[in-house]
């Protein structure tokens, strides 16, 4: 799940995250959100190119974009939602036993709104993504990566 960001970045973190090898891509609407729209057929034309570079033998399933209150809604409450918070108390990742999520918040950060609809879900888990303020694309891959690596140790 991540924050609709400007086309081209929106379309690196649909690429990268396609080549990390998530199996599902939630675009959500944040208080701080730049963009408008997210024109779903483009973005599915960069996944399936970026399966088939990666070679992966399957393609991410690409969800409409929404308001972050109804995609945390659709959100099964079983599963971690682990959300990068570019400030706070939050720890690193930590790799769940099964299926997990992963939000990344607009430029700027999530909002007050935002921050109190994320308090309000019980599978949420805030965690850090490193000592620095990343861009939006960058804590995408970076967030990725940090919870499947220690899968590859």
């Amino acid at each position: 799940m991540f924050a609709v960001l400007k086309r081209d970045t929106t379309d690196l973190v649909v690429q990268k995250a396609t080549e990390l090898g998530v199996s599902a891509l939630l675009p959500v609407f944040t208080e701080r959100t730049n963009a408008g729209r997210v024109n779903l057929d483009r973005l599915q034309a960069i996944a399936i190119e970026a399966a088939e570079q990666s070679e992966r033998l399957t393609v991410p399933t690409l969800h409409p974009a929404r308001p972050l209150h109804e995609g945390l809604a659709g959100w099964p409450a079983d599963r971690p939602l682990f959300v990068a918070l570019e400030r706070g108390e939050a720890r690193k990742p930590a790799v769940s036993s099964g299926p997990a999520g992963l939000l990344v918040g607009p430029e700027g950060g999530f909002g007050p709104r935002d921050h109190a609809v994320l308090e309000n879900c019980r599978f949420v888990h805030p965690v850090s993504l490193g000592p620095r303020i990343l861009r939006a694309e960058t804590a995408a891959i970076v967030g990725l990566a940090l919870l499947q690596a220690p899968r590859w140790g």
